[in-house]
């Protein structure tokens, strides 16, 4: 990326941030995840869990999930 551009990136990123700080504090609460979301992040996260270890293990090796 160009020095100038990667520059500018940064100067809004920052300019952005200030503004969000000078709006005020956020609600410190949101309303709470319904339970099917909740169990919905769990499986997806178990799945990508699962997709990480399949990637980091060596293709000729036997596998970590094999029972």
């Amino acid at each position: 990326m160009h020095a100038d551009i990667h520059l500018q990136l940064h100067a809004l990123t920052a300019e952005e941030l200030r503004y969000e700080a000078a709006a005020g504090p956020r609600p410190a609460s949101r309303a709470p995840a319904l339970p099917v979301l909740r169990a919905l992040r769990a499986r997806m996260g178990w799945r990508l869990v699962e997709l990480g270890l399949r990637m980091a293990t060596p293709a000729n090796g036997p596998s970590p999930l094999a029972a």
